[in-house]
């Protein structure tokens, strides 16, 4: 059956809808970049930009806009993506004004050199330009503009407004806060319009790596994009030649499925570009969001290794009895944190957001009477007193161990207090133990900092202190440390079924409905 023959402005019409509703298309038709080599090809986007992609796709569908926060390392395509993203738009939409703004003016330049590139190189029907210079493009007959800045003086672009808005290298800027407070401003909270933020990490406690714990929590607007370094298919280096690997370079290996031309190319970096600071590397080339946030000069008392390790590692079920740890909060930016552990196995983390007293009462009980801990150890420090005294007068007494984590530790040589003697708990631990794949939990175990004391005891960083660096609390890591607060024998099977018999004869008259409807009062 022969196909229709389409009249010429039929045809042009159908290839511009394709244009219009297909980015890859209009990608890898129109645009050309420059390579890292030399020369100029189609935009084919890699593995880092269709992921990005996606996620913006579905953000918007569910959405009606776009607001994500990009982490990545360094040269993965996301400028390259937002650009070609808002050249498409502004270039084949009408009345969209796109807005870039760079932490410095080499960038500046460099960013718009990718958009002038895709304009002067159009292979298509090209938008005529009403007027071009250094930092801005405006499209003839279409209403719409392109234009970029330097985030350097306090009120950049305040009197601008925007539909698209792409912040390069949000870490960098000197004055974020303000910047980001008169962004709010310049895109309108409308369906429609996109807000792109994208980063390497810059160490902790700056506007970016606040807004990325708060997007990873899942609170606000923005969605968090993570993308790791090894998704680069050229980061690759030949293997041959290179001394033995180190157990932690097998392990590292092991935790991302890394080929040896990976692990070279790796190893080389650290070597050449960062002078063995393996620290800077994992700032600037990131496995997981948590790495990246490790603070350079600031070497964990956990080896981010050691927790990719754990992550990745998969146990089948654990035989021995459940040990629960809380960590708990009412109100403010800290949550209350259950951790459920068995043996090795830490299973996933219970949190809860600004609860009162009687809901995290109505909850313990309830994992309690369920799950048959052999005992729950409750940080007493703050509202977990108030805590004990009511799940003691509801009759379970028996299970219940209240912690202060500044009393003496139980190996005082070798520890400050006990919160430092449970963090060396779970150091000890880690190895051949298995961990939910949270980066919540990945970038507690590394936000503290640790010293000795004059008798070479280690003494780790108080909560107070880390919030004073804009880290968050780490509620979770706290409360598996919670289940090391110190040791605990058990009984055989049996024998502790009939002390759980025992207990729960003693403690029927509770009513589960109640606790029900204190869990969800």
């Amino acid at each position: 059956m022969l196909k229709p023959v389409l009249n010429p402005r039929t045809a042009a019409l159908a290839e511009l809808h394709r244009l219009r509703t297909d980015l890859p298309l209009f990608a890898r038709t129109v645009c050309k970049v420059r390579t890292k080599v030399g020369g100029l090809e189609a935009l084919h986007f890699n593995r880092a930009q269709v992921h990005l992609h996606a996620q913006i796709e579905d953000q918007l569908q569910n959405t009606g806009k776009v607001r994500v926060l990009v982490l990545k390392g360094r040269q993965q395509g996301v400028s390259t993506y937002t650009q070609a993203r808002f050249y498409w738009r502004t270039t084949l939409h009408r009345g969209l004004r796109a807005y870039i703004l760079t932490h410095r003016r080499d960038a500046t330049d460099h960013i718009f050199g990718i958009a002038n590139l895709f304009h002067r190189h159009h292979t298509g029907m090209r938008p005529a330009l009403e007027a071009s210079n250094e930092a801005e493009l405006i499209f003839a007959g279409l209403e719409s503009e392109y234009k970029v800045a330097t985030a350097g003086a306090v009120g950049t672009g305040r009197s601008s407004t925007a539909q698209l808005f792409h912040g390069s290298e949000v870490a960098f800027w000197p004055n974020a806060d303000d910047h980001m407070t008169g962004i709010a401003q310049v895109v309108a909270d409308q369906p429609g319009t996109e807000m792109i933020l994208e980063s390497t990490a810059n160490g902790v406690g700056n506007w970016f790596h606040r807004a990325w714990q708060t997007a990873e929590r899942g609170e606000g607007d923005y969605r968090a994009v993570f993308i790791p370094w090894f998704w680069q298919e050229e980061y690759v280096r030949d293997p041959r030649g290179t001394f033995e690997w180190s157990d932690e370079e097998l392990e590292y290996a092991r935790a991302f499925n890394l080929s040896p031309a990976q692990l070279a190319w790796r190893r080389a970096k650290i070597i050449d570009d960062f002078a063995g600071d393996s620290a800077r590397f994992r700032q600037e080339y990131p496995a997981t969001a948590s790495e990246a946030f490790v603070a350079v000069g600031h070497e964990p008392w956990i080896p981010p290794s050691m927790i990719l390790a754990a992550r990745n590692r998969k146990l089948g079920p654990q035989e021995t009895p459940l040990i629960i740890g809380v960590d708990p909060a009412r109100y403010g930016k800290d949550k209350t944190c259950i951790a459920r552990r068995r043996g090795r196995q830490l299973m996933p983390l219970e949190r809860m957001e600004k609860k009162d007293l009687m809901h995290q009462v109505g909850r313990l009980v309830l994992l309690i009477r369920d799950e048959h801990p052999l005992r729950v150890f409750i940080d007493v420090g703050g509202l977990g007193a108030g805590l004990v005294d009511r799940l003691i007068e509801l009759g379970w007494g028996e299970l219940i161990t209240p912690i202060n984590f500044g009393e003496t530790a139980n190996q005082p040589a070798r520890f400050v207090n006990r919160r430092a003697e449970m963090w060396g708990s779970i150091k000890e631990w880690l190895p051949g133990a298995s961990i939910p794949d949270d980066d919540i939990l990945a970038g507690d175990l590394v936000a503290p900092k640790y010293n000795y004391d004059s008798e070479g005891r280690m003494k780790l960083e108080s909560k107070e202190d880390i919030r004073k660096r804009n880290v968050p609390s780490p509620d979770s890591a706290d409360a598996l440390g919670l289940t090391f607060a110190m040791p605990v024998a058990w009984a055989s099977m049996q024998e502790q079924g009939r002390a759980w018999d025992d207990l729960m004869e003693r403690t029927r008259q509770l009513d589960h409905e109640g606790l029900e409807g204190l869990q969800t009062g």
